[in-house]
This record gives C-alpha cells, sequence and structure tokens, in this order.
C-alpha cells in the first residue's frame, strides 16, 4: 500500500512538474533541493511511475555510499508499501537486492562506472539520477561524464538528472550543456548556533591524527547540548576511530549513544535511520555521510567538530591516504541545518565564530586531490586515455594523471601509449584500485586465489586499529573475527575469490607456504614502491626513497625488509609512519618491485667528488655496491659537470686576473651584447663543451678540476671568428692610464667600472675616462690612498666639489700640491718637494 500521506509531506513534491517538464524539453536538468525535502526518494518514484501515475520506467538512482544507497532504496520501498527487492531495490559492492520487477535501483557510483563499462547504452534505463553531485566524489564525477557521452553519441533518449543539496548549481547546469536548474524549497526551522571553542588551544589536525583534546571537548559539548536542549544529538566527527574514542568519554549519559558511519553494522545503520521509539533520547555520532545523503530523525542539536576526512595523495613518496581537514562553510551549513528539519534547533560548533570566515567556502574535489589511478584507469577503458574529450567540472591535474599512467603501465593495465590493455580491461572489472587488481591477479598465482583474495579483502578497506600493525596478525583476527569488520571482510574475501580460478587449492583452504609470506608478497605486490628494507632502530627506507618509522613496541621492529601497506607521513617529518605492513624477505621484495631493480655501473657527484661504483639496487635502497675501478670516460664526465652544476664555477682554479677576465666580459655582454660571451654561472654551465674541453674529458676528479686555469678557459669564449677579440683591450682596458702616467687597474664588478686613484694624479684632466662608452666611476682617494669623493661627472667634480674637498684634505696633507684650478696644473703622483726636484 503506497504510503500517501507521507509522500504528499515531502517538500520537494512541489518542484516535481517542473522537473517532468524539463526532462521533457531537454531530457537533462539540475534538481537543487535541501536536505530532508525527499529528493532521494520521491523523485525517483515519481520518474519510474510508482507515485503520481504515468508510464512505469526504468530508473537508476547513483548514491555516493553504499550507506546511503541501502537506506534510500528501504525507504522508497517503505513509501509504496514494500521491501527493498521488489519493484525499488539497491545494488552495492558485494550485495545486490533486486528482483524481476524492479524499475527502480539504487546503485553506488562505483558500480554505475562498472556497469557503464560493461554496457554503455545501459539497455533498458530510462532515467539516471545522479544524487548528492555537490559532494564532488570522483565516481560522481565519472559518471556523469560518461553518461554526457552516452547520451551524444548512443542514448539521446536517455533522462540525466543531477541532484544537489546545494544551490551552488551553476557549474553542473553548464556541463550538461545549460540544463534547466529546478530548485525545491525545504521546510526549514531556525537554528541558533551556539559558538564552542574549546578553552585552550588544540593542536591542528595532520594526517589521521586529531589532537584528543579537542575530542574530549567535543564530547563534553555533546554533554552541555544534552543539559541546555530538547531531543536528539547529531554529533559530527571526523572518522571511525574519533566516533569509536568520543563514545567512549560517554559512557553513563542519559541517552542512548549510536554510531553511524560506512563500516557500521546494518542493524544499528537501520536503528538509526528508522528514528526515536520515543523512550529517552539519542546522541547519534556520524562521519560526513549524515551531511546530506541521510536523514536522521528526532534530530533537534547538532555538535559540529569542525573536522572532515579528504583524500591526498603525495605523489613524490608514492603515498596516499584520508587526511583530516578543517571542513569547509559548505558542510558547516549542511551540518547545522540536520537540527532544524523536524523544528527550531541548535548547533554547538566546536571552534571559535573568528575563524569561520576563514574556511574554504567548499570541500576540495576530488578529483583535484585524490589518487587518479583508478579514475586513469576507467578513462583508458572509455577509450580517452588522457581524459581530454571528458566533460568534467575540473580536469584531472597533469602531475596526478603523469603520476597515475605510471603506476597502470608498471601493473600491466595499459601499454606504452596510454591505451588500456586486455589485463588493464580485467582489472577494471574488479572494482578494486589498479595496485590492488595487480595483486590479486599476480598474488593468486603465487599463493592461491582464495589467500589472494583475504589479503586484498584486508587492503581494501583498512582493518581496525585494534587488530595491530601486522597485517599478518590481522588476517587472522579477520579470519576468527565476529565483529562488523570481520562480516565484511568475509563477503569482500567472497566476492573476491570469485574473479580468479584458483589452481592451487580447493576453496575452502589456503595456498601452499606460511601464511605469513603469502600476506607480505600479495602486499608487495599492491605497493612495490613501498618495499621497505631496515636501517636500524624500527627505520627503514622504501624503495621509492622516502624513509618510514614503526610505532615503539611494534612486533614489526626487528624484521629485516617490510612491504608497507598503509602509512602516512605526519606534518613536519621527513619519514613516513607506517601503521599496517607485513614482513617479507630481500627475495621477496626482488619479486615485487622488480620492475624498480638496476644494476650497473653509477657515476656521480657525492661528497663533493666523482664516485665510480657498480650497484644493484631497488629504487632507492641499495643491494650490493662494489668500487668501479675504470669507469667510463663519458660518465665520469657527466658526474664533473655535475659536480659543477652543484658547487659552481669555483671548483676550476680562479686567478686575480681569471676574475678580472670574467667581469671584463660580463660588463661587454652587458653593454654591447653580442658577440660577447654571457658568463654568468648558468651560461657557463650551459656551455662547458665550449670553453673546459678538452681540460674536461681528460679530468677525473676533483682535484683535476681545481687545476684547470679558468682564465685561459675563458679565453675560448672570446669573439675570435668576427675579430672582435682583438678590441677587448680597447673596448674593457685592464688598466687606463692616468694624467700622471701611472696605469690604474679598472674594476668591473660593479654595476659601473670603478677607478679608484689619487686625485692629484687626475690634475689636467677635464672629462671623466670612459671604457665602452661607458663613464667609469671614480673614487678619488687622498695621497694616504683613503677614500675623498666618488663622482661619475669629473668636470662637475672639478667646478663644484672639488674646493670642499682642497679645504678638507690641504691641512692634513700640506706637502702635497693643492692648486685652486685643478684643470691647468700638471698631475703628479709626489709631493710638492718632490715635483720640484724633479723639475729641477
Amino acid at each position: 500500500m503506497i504510503r500517501t500521506d507521507a509522500l504528499d509531506q515531502l517538500p520537494v513534491r512541489t518542484a516535481v512538474p517542473a522537473l517532468e517538464r524539463a526532462l521533457d524539453d531537454r531530457g537533462v536538468a539540475v534538481l537543487c533541493a535541501p536536505p530532508g525535502t525527499g529528493k532521494t526518494t520521491l523523485v525517483p518514484l515519481v520518474l519510474a511511475g510508482l507515485a503520481g501515475g504515468g508510464p512505469v520506467r526504468r530508473v537508476v538512482v547513483a548514491e555516493p555510499r553504499r550507506i546511503a544507497a541501502r537506506a534510500a532504496a528501504r525507504r522508497m520501498a517503505w513509501l509504496i508499501g514494500e521491501r527493498a527487492g521488489g519493484r525499488v531495490g539497491f545494488t552495492v559492492r558485494g550485495e545486490r537486492v533486486v528482483g524481476r520487477d524492479t524499475v527502480v535501483e539504487v546503485v553506488t557510483t562505483g558500480v554505475l562506472l562498472q556497469r557503464l563499462q560493461r554496457d554503455q547504452e545501459l539497455a533498458g534505463v530510462d532515467a539516471v539520477i545522479i544524487d548528492e553531485c555537490h559532494e564532488r566524489h570522483l565516481d560522481a564525477d565519472t559518471v556523469a561524464a560518461f553518461l554526457l557521452d552516452v547520451r551524444e553519441a548512443l542514448r539521446p533518449d536517455l533522462r540525466l538528472v543531477a541532484a544537489s543539496a546545494t544551490t551552488d548549481a551553476q557549474g553542473w547546469a553548464r556541463l550538461l550543456g545549460d540544463a534547466p536548474v529546478v530548485e525545491a524549497q525545504g521546510v526549514s526551522h531556525p537554528v541558533e548556533v551556539v559558538w564552542a571553542p574549546p578553552a585552550a588551544p588544540v593542536r591542528p589536525p595532520h594526517g589521521m591524527r586529531v589532537d584528543p583534546a579537542l575530542l574530549t571537548h567535543v564530547a563534553a559539548t555533546v554533554r552541555r547540548a544534552l543539559a541546555e536542549r530538547d531531543g536528539d544529538v547529531l554529533c559530527f566527527l571526523p572518522g571511525v576511530g574519533e566516533i569509536g574514542r568520543v563514545a567512549g568519554q560517554l559512557a553513563g549519559v542519559a541517552a542512548e549513544v549510536l554510531q553511524v558511519h560506512g563500516r557500521a553494522p546494518a542493524a544499528v545503520q537501520d536503528a538509526v535511520l528508522a528514528g526515536s521509539s520515543g523512550e529517552g533520547r539519542r546522541v547519534v555520532l556520524a562521519t560526513s555521510v549524515a551531511e546530506s545523503s541521510l536523514t536522521v530523525p528526532g534530530v533537534r542539536v547538532v555538535v559540529d567538530s569542525g573536522l572532515a576526512r579528504e583524500p591526498r595523495t603525495d605523489h613524490a613518496r608514492g603515498l596516499s591516504a584520508l587526511t583530516t581537514v578543517r571542513a569547509s562553510q559548505a558542510a558547516g551549513r549542511q551540518r547545522a541545518g540536520r537540527a532544524g528539519r523536524e523544528a527550531p534547533g541548535a548547533v554547538y560548533r566546536c571552534w571559535a565564530q573568528a575563524e569561520d570566515g576563514r574556511l574554504a567556502r567548499f570541500p576540495s574535489p576530488e578529483i583535484k586531490v585524490a589518487d587518479l589511478a583508478a579514475f586513469a584507469l576507467q578513462a583508458a577503458c572509455w577509450g580517452d586515455p588522457d581524459a581530454s574529450a571528458l566533460a568534467l567540472l575540473d580536469p584531472p591535474p597533469a602531475g596526478a594523471m603523469s603520476a597515475a599512467r605510471e603506476v597502470l603501465t608498471a601493473v600491466g593495465a595499459v601499454d606504452s601509449k596510454g591505451r588500456v590493455t586486455d589485463r588493464g580491461v580485467r582489472m577494471s572489472r574488479l572494482g578494486l584500485h589498479p595496485r590492488l587488481a595487480r595483486a590479486l591477479l599476480d598474488g593468486a598465482a603465487e599463493v592461491g586465489g582464495r589467500r589472494a583474495a583475504e589479503v586484498v579483502a584486508l587492503l581494501s578497506e583498512e582493518p581496525p586499529r585494534e587488530y595491530g600493525d601486522d597485517l599478518a596478525a590481522a588476517l587472522r583476527a579477520a579470519r576468527r573475527g565476529g565483529d562488523g569488520y570481520a562480516a565484511r571482510w568475509r563477503q569482500e574475501v567472497r566476492r573476491l575469490s570469485s574473479f580468479v580460478a584458483d589452481s592451487f587449492v580447493a576453496e575452502s583452504g589456503g595456498g601452499s607456504g606460511p601464511d605469513d609470506a603469502a600476506v607480505g608478497l600479495v602486499a608487495a605486490l599492491a605497493f612495490p614502491e613501498r618495499v621497505a628494507r631496515a636501517r636500524g632502530e624500527g627505520a627503514f627506507l622504501m624503495v621509492s626513497g622516502t624513509g618510514a618509522e614503526l610505532r615503539d613496541g611494534s612486533g614489526l621492529r626487528s624484521a629485516p625488509w617490510l612491504a608497507v601497506a598503509v602509512a602516512d607521513r605526519p606534518a613536519h617529518s621527513a619519514s613516513a609512519r607506517v601503521r599496517l605492513a607485513a614482513v617479507i624477505d630481500e627475495d621477496t621484495a626482488r619479486v615485487a618491485a622488480g620492475h624498480l631493480r638496476f644494476a650497473g655501473e653509477e657515476v656521480h657527484w657525492a661528497g663533493g667528488d666523482v664516485v665510480a661504483r657498480r650497484v644493484e639496487r631497488l629504487g632507492a635502497v641499495e643491494l650490493s655496491v662494489r668500487p668501479l675501478k675504470q669507469p667510463a670516460p663519458e660518465l665520469v664526465r657527466g658526474a664533473l659537470v655535475e659536480g659543477l652544476r652543484r658547487e659552481g664555477p669555483g671548483l676550476l682554479r680562479w686567478t686575480r686576473e681569471s676574475e678580472q677576465l670574467r667581469e671584463r666580459l660580463a660588463f661587454l655582454h652587458r653593454e654591447l651584447g653580442e658577440p660577447w660571451p654571457d658568463v654568468s654561472r648558468d651560461a657557463l654551465l650551459e656551455r662547458t663543451d665550449q670553453w673546459l674541453e678538452p681540460e674536461l674529458s681528460r679530468a677525473r676528479r676533483r682535484s683535476d678540476l681545481a687545476r684547470i686555469d679558468a682564465g685561459q678557459a675563458l679565453r675560448r669564449l672570446l669573439p675570435w671568428a668576427t675579430g672582435e677579440a682583438a678590441r677587448l683591450d680597447e673596448l674593457a682596458p685592464e688598466r687606463i692610464e692616468v694624467p700622471s702616467g701611472s696605469r690604474i687597474r679598472v674594476e668591473y664588478g660593479g654595476a659601473q667600472p670603478v677607478l679608484a686613484v689619487k686625485l692629484q694624479e687626475l690634475f689636467g684632466l677635464r672629462e671623466t675616462p670612459r671604457v665602452a662608452g661607458v663613464p667609469v666611476l671614480v673614487h678619488l682617494l687622498s695621497p694616504a690612498g683613503r677614500p675623498a669623493a666618488v663622482t661619475a661627472d669629473l668636470a662637475s667634480f672639478w667646478q663644484d666639489g672639488y674646493r670642499a674637498v682642497r679645504a678638507e684634505l690641504r691641512g692634513r696633507y700640506p706637502k702635497h700640491p693643492w692648486p685652486e684650478d685643478p684643470t691647468t696644473v700638471e698631475a703628479t703622483r709626489f709631493t710638492k718637494e718632490r715635483l720640484k726636484r724633479e723639475r729641477e
């Protein structure tokens, strides 16, 4: 029996006619409706003809999370008086509840991706709704791009709705070809904002770590909310671990404490979504899954920790994981709105009001920050390896796509041109990250399909922390475990086992060999760049070049080699922190990371000199090293050039004359340009073959470089071919002869050539000397050689400045001549007495 009263109360009903008109006219639409309005439940029923009349059509609803897909299907089935599996069903990874009469099927976006790869036409499907598209999950963005391709090339009749819980819908409208935007108004009651920052500063989140002091404060805020407000309390926390810790601190509160997240047992999820029984209050601790994907009845108060989890990838270190971040302003609005769905409510925000304006406006699109290996494989299978033709709100970053293609090439999923291989197609259908797909397929051949599936199932959903950091021990715990994780793990093992033909053992058993070795091999196959060798005191070096450290007390600290499955890098730390790993030996490391093996001569600049050796290594991990007595000359030359680049031309022998020649050439290049050479550091290092040969090719070590006369080498760069080299001394002379007859050195090291000369030696010289047409900067010195004045215009100095200098110096140096008009007397280096004797 259709529950007409419940359907009529859903606010989105008023927007349904406009949505139907938009789809009839354009075939595409953006539906913008706040959480709790019924966009996820009523709209699919109407489009399928199960509510409100109309022809029966098959509708697929894509949800970002499994918990939301199950809940939406069950809610829709309840609204039409049925159970899930009838006319409304759902499919998530490892679970399919549909029947022959199903016309509305709720699936995760990952499931829909797999379906599109197998059947691009989506035969029999009339409409697809991409729900919660504002969350910008990568799978949802990819599904939308693929569906737009399908509409354009194969199925122009396929109806497409992008459903968003926010009013920021214009980007999706443009993506769908200026699709109409249909807005539904929610029934929103006023929500009072209570700013509740911690009394003392707390450390900001980094990696997966959240300051325990903040979690204690969140628990205290929940207790405060229970005391100050009526109704159930919904508390937002970033992850399962934080939910568990806060739940532990709420022991003894006068309310039932429930936990909602993707790992929660189905019975708990159902209890939360069913609402309160009326007997006592509830505290629901939830991840961001409750922001918009789910409606939790009975909530009047929200406590917001202000934190969320987003994927991050460190491509340089080969590390990717979820990381804790400050929730965006949009997420804060969504969370607060949960308190006002059914009545006036309140939100307690566990941060200061002054911080709110500094938060990001929206969450980061996953395509901008996530590991793109799985996306790149999907794009390659779709026939667009670089994703350049896909209609995406944000293009994938070039660096992330390049790193993704390297991974896909290494695991054999794509060829050298980026085209998908048969193996890659098989990998894409496993519903796993390509790394894990490689571990399953290759591991099955080594340890048996069942055990490979067991290990990969552990890697696909990280085990609870209480399972420890030893992957082999975690496998044994999952096998005997009776918790929710173990149940999901067994279900995933069954799913993965069905994909691999196990030719080694029966389904009920494991492969040959001990569990620990099998676990290590499969983990190493999944993450070959994270194979790591011990370097003492719980520290390891991964073949990627990243250091890794185990926690104190870990049973893995004595292992010679590790296959690191899960690691993150704390802020300001040079090493990764190992959270899950398996013990392996060197042979396993060689097998798993064989594509990173290098064996051969290695000649480079290290420690200030040429190092030549014969080396075998896996990436950054050296397996064996021997000195190389007769390295190839071209390799030695390359190492010497590397040394020059690192330490500069100062490795050569520079005399005072060499330095001045370089300064003279730099001056001419600056003032006259070509053909005078650029002798800057970078320019010299780019032209080593033009000025350092043949000496450089004869050199073998640092000391040989120190014997190369830099000045003699620099002269090779002079413009001999044009004849201009002969004008070097004319254009930039080393010395200038002054009126006294002295030849004074010109310094070219500054912005302007400098001539430092005693003032009396310039008597009779009316104009400033020039070099290459540039007036020199004259430093006029006293008879004792001390600075007296500086001028670039000698004529003006004689006229205006000389009198003051003369008045000051004639008293100090009375034995020297100080004529009133210096331009009319003879220049001299001598005192008046000696000058008199010279004339006699």
